[in-house]
């Protein structure tokens, strides 16, 4: 069989998409509990005052905090090896800069991570996923003030040592190479945004992104240093990137196309990866800094720092692929800052994310041949709107078709040589969309009864896509009817 007896089969959540609780136990506000539901045509917007009369979906989710046992017993029923979840960072230390950590934070997760170890389940925890404490956004304008660096090195170090015993895998930061954007300013790096403005902001002056590329940079320092700490403290943890991964292909074999396409790959994918696996800024980094007139403002040690701390795994994102050229008209017409120019040969999800399972095997032999070390999707799914069927069953056979050819596509790159350490499905309990806020754009294996409004009873319910998974889980791969 192609996947290995120890494969990680198992699902994908995010607690500010996912948690709720925002205010319980000692809690502090973060980032998303200031940006407001939209949908695929209305923007997120991100507000500085949280307005009594506005829906925030990060303020309830779909109540993991209070449906954990019941949630986790489910994955249990699946038959999952490992669940990824990440630890809300203002649970831990409400503003980010208090000497001690909140106590009932820490417990909730002692709860959590028991209740995996109930049903045999790894937990793949993710120490910060788009949640930055809000105090930390206002004081030093996100990840661009230094200071940030220490607070994260401090969270992550009581993170290590709280959950030594408990937890082996690690990811330090969610999609990192969402901040190598103009639209990763707020929700990545928890930079001010404009009151009452769209969160995904596109268009920067050379000094805002100047300071956007120093807040990357500063991620850089500080993940680095969690996991040489993080290996100090237990040298069997394993410690991973996370990259927002996607194949760009040339929209035509125009050479223009073709390098145009090499840029945004570059830029897009392997710069983040390039610099946490390999320890360095990439040489076409230069170039990009020198042409856009930005400066990464770093301090000695900093890059001796980023050298030491590579990480031992790379785990990344796949959904879609996207074409680039540089033909005006052509760009034009695509109009998704999401999804790129489409591609002819590709069909599309409800929400123009353009379906490519080949695109996934190309995409897990490029990282391989250019890292060589083990490889983790950590995130892939099909977000859709499921209805109930006449016979109140909710029957997402477009789920487990789009699932399906990924799994293949995981196949065919693991025979290829691929070294393919797990599969974490996306959002495995229906949660809030992060893009859009929505609840429409469902992606689980398990239904919630919540809408876009917050109106529901949460109560959870199998979808076909469960039994589906859980022979698939059983098989280790090889049942995929």
């Amino acid at each position: 069989m192609p996947f290995s007896k120890d494969f990680l089969w198992g699902g994908a959540t995010a607690a500010n998409q996912f948690e709720g609780a925002w205010k319980e136990d000692g809690k502090g506000e973060n980032v998303p509990d200031h940006i407001r539901g939209g949908t695929v045509s209305t923007p997120r917007l991100w507000d500085k005052e949280i307005h009594p009369d506005v829906y925030y979906p990060s303020h309830e989710s779909v109540d993991f905090y209070h449906h954990y046992k019941e949630d986790i017993a489910l994955y249990g029923e699946m038959g999952f090896k490992c669940f990824r979840l990440s630890i809300n960072w203002a649970r831990i230390f409400p503003t980010g800069e208090e000497d001690k950590p909140n106590e009932k934070g820490l417990a909730f997760y002692h709860n959590v991570f028991a209740e995996c170890r109930k049903y045999g389940i790894e937990p793949l925890v993710t120490i910060s996923h788009y949640e930055l404490p809000w105090a930390l956004s206002e004081k030093y304008n996100g990840w661009v003030g230094r200071e940030v660096i220490d607070c994260f090195v401090k969270y992550a170090t009581t993170l290590f040592n709280e959950y030594k015993d408990e937890v082996k895998y690690w990811l330090t930061f969610n999609e990192i190479n969402i901040g190598a954007g103009a639209m990763g300013r707020i929700m990545s790096l928890g930079m001010h945004g404009e009151d009452g403005k769209p969160m995904f902001i596109m268009n920067e002056t050379p000094e805002e992104a100047s300071d956007r590329f120093t807040a990357l940079h500063n991620q850089f320092v500080a993940s680095a240093r969690a996991v040489k700490i993080g290996h100090q403290i237990n040298p069997d943890f394993k410690i991973g990137l996370m990259i927002a991964g996607q194949m760009v292909y040339p929209y035509t074999c125009n050479p223009a196309d073709v390098k145009e396409a090499q840029d945004r790959m570059n830029m897009n994918n392997w710069f983040c990866g390039d610099v946490q696996v390999r320890g360095h800024y990439p040489y076409y980094a230069k170039r990009y800094f020198k042409d856009h007139n930005i400066h990464v403002r770093m301090e000695p040690g900093d890059l001796e720092d980023i050298k030491e701390g590579t990480v031992d795994f790379y785990s990344f994102s796949y959904y879609m692929s996207s074409t680039a050229t540089v033909d005006p008209e052509v760009q034009k017409k695509a109009g998704n800052m999401f999804t790129g120019v489409p591609n002819p040969y590709l069909k599309a999800s409800d929400w123009g994310w353009q379906i490519d399972p080949e695109g996934l095997r190309i995409y897990l032999n490029e990282i391989y041949g250019r890292y060589e070390i083990p490889l983790f999707v950590v995130e892939n799914g099909l977000g859709a709107v499921d209805e109930r069927s006449a016979d109140g069953k909710f029957h997402d056979t477009y789920r487990i078709n789009y699932l399906r050819d990924h799994i293949k596509a995981m196949k065919e790159a693991v025979e290829d040589g691929v070294d393919l350490m797990g599969y974490t499905m996306w959002g495995c309990t229906d949660l809030v969309s992060a893009s859009t806020g929505e609840m429409k754009k469902r992606y689980g294996f398990v239904y919630v009864d919540k809408d876009n409004d917050g109106n529901g009873d949460l109560h959870r319910e199998r979808k076909d896509s469960f039994y589906w998974y859980k022979k698939v889980i059983a098989s280790n791969g090889e049942d995929l009817d």
